[in-house]
């Protein structure tokens, strides 16, 4: 297996302890098949220009430039060096600022993940003192980095012998949740048990699998098909019938009573 490439590089600090690590991203979207847009005619693959919307004319590099829009068809240009001496500069390091419990983050916060690990065999002990000390007292560090020259919030927390490393998102960047989550309806007692059951009935270990993208197969075997059959149109696979919509209330027993059912019915077969 070929070895990850280090994404960013630099130290993991608290206090005065300091040990030098290395971030990789802990998801990839390599195994995604991509497609490129071509010319039927000619199969040239096809480029995209920057054209001016009232001249309809292509605009060269040096003409383009970042505008805010501040009325209707009023912009405030910024150029690139603007931009660039506002941004932050990357000191190479990730400060743990403060502790907080392990699972006091409301998971709509967490944004990507990343694997921290130590880079060299002289920060190894500092680094697995952090960790252990972190998982004995349930908690996870919160830090700041610079990454892609913007400021992150960072979430570090003990994974395996590594720590896993989370961006979060910016306060502003989440909403409340709306008033049907204040909307606390109690369910019957027995629907509830029912439910339940049915819920038992499906219980599995978690697998991977669960989350493979079913579009991602049909692609692959769409592309193998049309490779033997050289470009050749490959007819589309039928798509299964969907349940016919009664438009009526359904008695939330009934279906739950009939779903424990079938569920008996498919494990029995």
């Amino acid at each position: 297996m070929a070895k990850q490439p280090r994404y960013w590089k630099g130290y993991l600090k608290l206090s005065l302890v300091t040990c030098q690590v290395s971030l990789t991203p802990a998801t990839t979207e390599n195994a995604k098949i991509r497609f490129n847009v071509l010319n039927r005619q000619s199969g040239n693959r096809l480029e995209s220009h920057y054209i001016d919307s009232g001249t309809g004319k292509p605009v060269d590099d040096d003409n383009q430039v970042k505008g805010y829009e501040r009325g209707d068809d009023d912009y405030i240009f910024l150029e690139d060096e603007e931009i660039e001496a506002i941004a932050l500069e990357s000191n190479r390091a990730i400060n743990i600022d403060n502790f907080v419990p392990k699972d006091s983050i409301d998971w709509i916060y967490y944004d990507a993940p990343h694997f921290l690990t130590p880079e060299d065999k002289v920060g190894m002990e500092a680094f697995c003192v952090i960790r252990e000390a972190m998982r004995a007292s349930a908690v996870v560090g919160i830090a700041r980095l610079v990454l892609n020259r913007r400021e992150r919030a960072v979430l570090l927390e003990p994974s395996g012998n590594g720590i896993l490393l989370w961006t979060l998102r910016y306060g502003d960047e989440v909403r409340t949740p709306d008033k049907a989550f204040a909307v606390a309806e109690k369910p019957e007692a027995k629907a509830l048990t029912l439910m339940k059951t049915l819920i038992e009935k499906r219980r599995e270990e978690w697998s991977p699998e669960m989350t493979q993208d079913p579009v991602q197969d049909k692609l692959a075997a769409l592309i193998k098909a049309k490779k033997k059959g050289r470009g050749k149109k490959v007819a589309a696979p039928q798509k299964e019938p969907q349940p016919v919509q009664s438009g009526n209330v359904i008695n939330i027993m009934d279906a739950l009573k009939k779903s424990i059912e079938a569920n008996r019915k498919s494990k029995g077969a």
